[in-house]
């Protein structure tokens, strides 16, 4: 049996693979690459488990090898590394070499930004094309569009990393961008409040514009409203941590404080909301020994989330109140977790 009769097409090629439809043709077959020799795959004398590639994607890349070794940046090279990206998108090299060509034959770069988009849009989750498109859009100057087409991408999947990292990039190097991006996210938010990805987005916006005391208080107002609707949603619990940072003299816990211990007298068992209380409590250095009801409170509080609220971290909730009991000298209680 003939090597070509015991190939296997590999996963990697099988979206793209037409080495056997009647309109392709090898590049081996082609007139106009006769003077190309092609430089197979080296993978040294002891290949423990060989690759089924397929009769394209050996081709293409034989030639590629053979024209990153000569140096030859033409059309006819444009094409060739086009199909190796299509079989092969994650290729950084061809992606390097690609970006070469394209500043060696000064290719319209409005015409590669659509290139890339539409890469994109089939290969979302992807390191090598969002890198080539932020070099593109460098090269151009021009983000017009970037906020438009990141939106359209997190549309398809409202957490994709590449997206919103892209994003947070586009908004840092074109800082004029940043001033209805708040909108932008509270749409998503919105829309579902557990979006963690969301809520990172606006505590990003927010560092990344110098904010006054009066643009904390309102965001602290915001994520109030989105756990009174919605208290078991962590996102947002996380999101009012990163808050707090911005305090000054404890005067955001004390709102925060007194915000949690509403709902907890209303009757709300959140486990973050347990979570947040006792934490205010261990991070309070100005907490006083003598202050027992309060220390005995969180005592509670680690005490319902191991047996009541949150068993599978009945382990944690031990090792917070122990914590607690040696930074307030506080040994013996009703409360202890057996």
């Amino acid at each position: 049996m003939d090597d070509q009769n015991q190939e296997h097409k590999s996963d990697g090629s099988d979206f793209s693979d037409e080495a056997d439809t009647l309109n392709y043709v090898l590049y081996r077959d082609r007139p106009e690459w006769k003077d190309v020799q092609p430089i197979a795959q080296d993978d040294g004398p002891a290949q423990v488990v060989q690759i089924a590639y397929s009769n394209k994607f050996s081709d293409v890349f034989d030639y590629f090898r053979a024209v990153l070794k000569s140096g030859e940046k033409s059309v006819r090279v444009l094409g060739l590394v086009t199909d190796a990206l299509t079989l092969n998108p994650a290729n950084y090299t061809v992606w390097i070499y690609r970006l070469e060509i394209v500043k060696h034959l000064k290719v319209d770069l409005h015409n590669e930004l659509e290139y890339i988009s539409n890469v994109i849009r089939e290969f979302t989750k992807n390191y090598q094309v969002w890198q080539y498109r932020k070099t593109i859009v460098e090269m151009l100057n021009d983000p017009s569009g970037e906020l438009e087409f990141t939106a359209d991408i997190l549309d398809m999947d409202s957490k994709n990393y590449h997206a919103w990292q892209y994003r947070q990039w586009v908004l840092t190097a074109f800082s004029k961008l940043m001033e209805n991006e708040l909108n932008f996210v509270d749409n998503l938010i919105s829309q579902d409040m557990r979006n963690n990805s969301a809520w990172n987005q606006r505590y990003f916006v927010v560092n990344n514009s110098e904010p006054n005391n009066d643009v904390i208080n309102k965001e602290l107002e915001y994520t109030f409203g989105k756990i009174q609707i919605l208290s078991k949603n962590e996102s947002a619990w996380n999101y009012l941590r990163g808050l707090l940072l911005y305090s000054e003299n404890g005067i955001l816990e004390d709102k925060v404080r007194e915000f949690c211990s509403k709902l907890y007298n209303k009757g709300n068992r959140s486990t973050h909301l347990m979570s947040c209380l006792i934490d205010l409590t261990d991070a309070d250095e100005s907490a006083n020994p003598e202050n027992v009801e309060k220390i005995k409170f969180a005592l509670k509080l680690c005490s319902d989330l191991a047996s009541v609220y949150d068993p599978i971290r009945r382990f944690y909730w031990e090792y917070i109140s122990k914590d607690i009991e040696l930074k307030f000298n506080f040994r013996e209680h009703d409360t202890k977790i057996m």
